[in-house]
């Protein structure tokens, strides 16, 4: 593993396959590697803040691909420097990807002003991946200005993703009938924005039939801020139509939040939550790290199983353990 300086150095001179090398790093689970990671975040801390980050979720075929490939390209040229985290779903045997975005999104892989980080979800609530809140602290510490998260979107909830990004977006499909379909009412509530894809051909009119759907939806919500209206709009990622109408609204989204101090506000409560969440990944990892903790986890799993053993009581037991 290439040492801490190195990293840091590589990293906040744009070196791409030391930004791919320190996300490695954050995402091992090896005790040595989980501490150096620790320590080259905190060494990086006042290099980060400044991207905007964009959550983008939606049931798989919506075109979340197709659409962010447009949407970086048009980022790109306007001279941001765009990472996109896409989080595939993990493989039940190996824990790898097994859908590999970098091949869904070729023109954009190849574009020298972006940066693609395909990352398992590995059994993560939420449709992301365990390291994607380090992962975007390092990209932005390497110059990128815009962060794109593309979740799994097969069902999850999206709220963990939601709680680490400034603007979150809804991808639907037309035909709005079934599919408020896979609307359910959380997405819509913690929705910035609903966008209908494939808004072309002899799908155009469908979309805008779904948008209005949307729209009425929205208008029994009450939004989450009074500075910002959720809006819906259709658009093409493959024909690339109507893109830059969704980033004009991530723009107007930033003006108005940060106007009223809702945008500091949402970062604080953010790293808050990212807090307690590393709090939690911390204790789990030390009962990983302490194989005598492991030894009395499976017996105490064995117990409950065996209905001899409360599970309340079994956990009781092993926390008591963890701080003896």
């Amino acid at each position: 593993m290439t040492d801490i300086s190195t990293l840091e150095r590589g990293i906040l001179d744009g070196h791409r396959p030391l930004l791919a090398r320190a996300i490695t790093l954050v995402e091992s689970k090896r005790r040595d590697h989980r501490k150096t990671a620790r320590e080259l975040l905190d060494r990086l801390s006042d290099n980060t803040g400044h991207a905007i980050r964009v959550g983008i979720t939606g049931v798989p075929g919506v075109g979340k691909s197709t659409t962010i490939e447009a949407l970086g390209n048009r980022l790109t040229d306007a001279g941001h420097k765009v990472a996109v985290l896409t989080v595939d779903p993990s493989s039940s045997r190996t824990g790898g990807s097994i859908l590999g975005d970098k091949t869904r999104m070729h023109t954009l892989a190849a574009n020298p002003d972006a940066f693609i980080r395909p990352s398992p979800a590995a059994g993560t609530l939420g449709g992301v991946a365990a390291k994607t809140r380090e992962t975007m602290l390092l990209c932005e510490a390497a110059g990128f200005d815009v962060i794109l998260v593309e979740t799994v979107g097969i069902g999850q909830s999206e709220i963990t993703v939601a709680g680490m990004v400034d603007f979150f977006m809804v991808l639907m499909l037309p035909g709005a009938g079934d599919d408020l379909q896979g609307l359910k009412k959380g997405v819509l509530e913690i929705a910035d924005m609903i966008t209908v894809n494939k808004a072309d051909g002899d799908n155009k009119l469908a979309a805008e039939r779904a948008a209005s759907e949307y729209r009425n939806a929205l208008h029994i919500l009450s939004p989450q801020s009074p500075t910002w209206s959720p809006p819906v709009l259709t658009h093409s990622g493959l024909k690339d139509d109507g893109v830059d109408a969704l980033w004009e609204q991530v723009l107007l989204f930033q003006t108005r939040m940060t106007a009223s101090g809702e945008w500091q506000q949402r970062r604080e409560e953010q790293r808050i939550g990212w807090m307690w969440s590393m709090f939690d990944t911390r204790l789990k990892n030390t009962l990983e790290d302490r194989p005598e903790l492991q030894s009395l986890a499976q017996d105490l799993e064995a117990e409950v199983r065996s209905g001899r053993l409360q599970p309340g009581s079994a956990a009781e037991r092993l926390f008591d353990a963890l701080f003896d």
